[in-house]
């Protein structure tokens, strides 16, 4: 049996939530090794020969688009045991990328968004222990504006189909009706960096996989080599599809304070013993255990005490037979993530990177006019926009006569928090029936100031679809199918926004924007002909083509 000497550490990479392990010298059999990896690798076969004779050579790139959240300790904790294991490693800022992808970053800021990008991560892994000097920092434009780089995007553009392009990206890339043609180049320029870098293997994402794939197929057709991939997991968003830079529900920012993180982790969807798309519990899976190895839940001595997992699925296993409390695994979370970002903060303390900070992502521009007796507030602050709702997915979870009036409606909803949110509704008593109402995924408006209806107080507002006439016609507004509670509802193009913690009554922004929500000719919900949408898809109403929304 033929033998892979590997003079090395072993890798965690390979290891869904392993820490890495020192050794002198580890002998695996040849024909088992690539069954050790928990982990998807594409090119185990090209792996093996390459680490038999030297150190792997392998790169990570990232996008500077938005500001990096806490869900990037992933790839940096793998970064750290690639270094470990004594391999050469490359991090990409792809600032090309990040203009390419719908313009998420303005050609002007590129240079500057670059620079926040370096620091950050560097505070990043110096927060977990990792030495700089064995990293190779690279820069896109660096390399990706030469003829020679230019003349291979042209070749691969010349082999590449739209239909390929646009399947290769469909999980990366932002996705509109109309795409871009600087979408569709996205994952070919991914493929040539591979070249370009002169690396053995990429890692990233498992949201890359398709990416991946099309290099593989692709780069041997212009004369290069077919490189090794390996994916690492994608961390859950705290509203339960992937932590994404351009929605600011999903993430917790590096640089957000110790108020912020808890007011999000509040927010965050985490159903009781509910394991699944629970980012506040895969955060401790994919971050914490493989940074520290165990994790620590904190209580009350009167339901427990403090409690030690060296084992994730012992914490799995407890949160699904609900013997672990969400607000105690949050309380913990928090706890064990403001240890990680303290010293990142820190750093960012200074003036030259606040300066940073503030010039690669600016504040909307000031209000020239300025607010009487406020010059200071901002267009953001004053501008009517869609992205200062806080619109969500709920779930009704029970719905009765109000006490003392039969024509409204009281219902508990669940919209991803802690505890169910009341809600009194008028208007729909002679269109619905509580059975019809139970248990039905609804849209709701979540930071209207709450008010009192017939002596009980209402903190949301359901939003319906609406026909005027004889007779009168009244719809819930329908989010996607497979939608959980808590999903945060965008208009297409104000995705990244932060809606208003709470909109004040006089400024009637909700009024004023709701002129233009209307029901298109296919039953889908806009505000000026923009869909709302969720992270699955759009929302509708079933029959009233045209309508009202309100």
């Amino acid at each position: 049996m033929s033998v892979v000497v590997l003079k090395i550490f072993i890798i965690s990479f390979f290891f869904f939530t392993c820490t890495v392990s020192e050794v002198s010298v580890l002998s695996i059999s040849k024909d088992c090794f690539c069954h050790l990896f928990s982990q998807e690798v594409l090119g185990e076969e090209r792996l093996k020969e390459i680490l038999k004779e030297r150190e792997l050579k392998v790169y990570w790139g990232t996008a500077t688009t938005g500001k990096p959240h806490v869900a990037y300790f992933v790839p940096m904790s793998k970064i750290a045991d690639f270094l470990k294991a004594g391999c050469e490693v490359t991090i990409l800022f792809a600032d090309l990328h990040a203009y390419l992808d719908n313009m998420k970053a303005p050609w002007e800021l590129l240079e500057l968004r670059v620079q926040y990008y370096e620091q950050i991560i560097k505070a990043m892994l110096e927060s977990i222990g990792v030495p700089l000097d064995k990293l190779k920092f690279v820069k896109g434009t660096d390399y990706q504006l030469s003829r020679e780089y230019t003349l291979d995007v042209y070749r691969l553009s010349s082999m590449v189909t739209e239909h390929d392009a646009k399947k290769a990206g469909a999980e990366v890339v932002k996705q509109v009706e109309h795409p871009l043609l600087s979408g569709l180049l996205y994952p070919g320029l991914q493929a040539l960096d591979e070249e370009y870098l002169k690396v053995d293997a990429q890692f990233g994402g498992v949201d890359q996989r398709k990416i991946f794939t099309l290099a593989e197929k692709y780069l041997p057709s212009l004369g290069y080599t077919k490189r090794i991939h390996m994916m690492n997991p994608m961390v859950p968003g705290l509203t339960g599809g992937k932590m994404s830079s351009s929605e600011e529900e999903s993430k917790i920012d590096l640089l957000d304070k110790n108020q912020e993180v808890k007011k999000k982790l509040k927010r965050a969807f985490c159903e009781p013993g509910n394991v699944e798309n629970n980012g506040v519990l895969s955060f401790v899976k994919h971050v914490l255990f493989p940074l520290h190895s165990e994790f620590i839940i904190k209580r009350d001595p009167k339901w427990g005490g403090d409690k030690v997992y060296t084992d994730y699925e012992e914490v799995d296993m407890d949160f699904a037979a609900e013997q672990i409390h969400p607000g105690d695994l949050k309380a913990s979370v928090e706890l064990a993530l403001n240890k990680l970002l303290d010293p990142i903060r820190k750093k960012f303390e200074t003036p030259e990177l606040k300066k940073l900070t503030a010039s690669a992502y600016p504040e909307p521009s000031k209000n020239k006019g300025g607010a009487k007796g406020n010059p200071k507030q901002t267009v953001d602050e004053e501008e009517v926009i869609p992205s200062r709702l806080d619109i969500r997915v709920g779930k009704v979870i029970s719905v009765e006569k109000h006490p003392d009036a039969d024509s409204l409606y009281l219902e508990k909803i669940d919209v991803g928090e802690e505890q169910p949110r009341t809600v009194v509704m008028s208007g729909l008593v002679a269109y619905l029936s509580q059975e019809q109402l139970q248990d039905r995924l609804v849209v709701l408006l979540c930071n209207l100031k709450p008010q009192k209806m017939r002596g009980i107080e209402s903190q949301a507002m359901l939003i319906c679809a609406s026909i005027e006439g004889e007779p009168r016609k009244v719809e819930p507004l329908d989010p996607p199918e497979g939608s959980a509670p808590g999903d945060r509802v965008y208009v297409e193009g104000y995705e990244s926004g932060k809606p208003d913690d709470e909109l004040k009554p006089k400024k009637k922004v909700f009024e004023k924007l709701q002129v233009d929500l209307k029901i298109s000719g296919e039953c889908v919900a806009q505000w000026k002909e923009q869909n709302l949408m969720t992270k699955l898809g759009q929302i509708t109403c079933k029959t009233l083509k045209g309508g009202n929304i309100s």
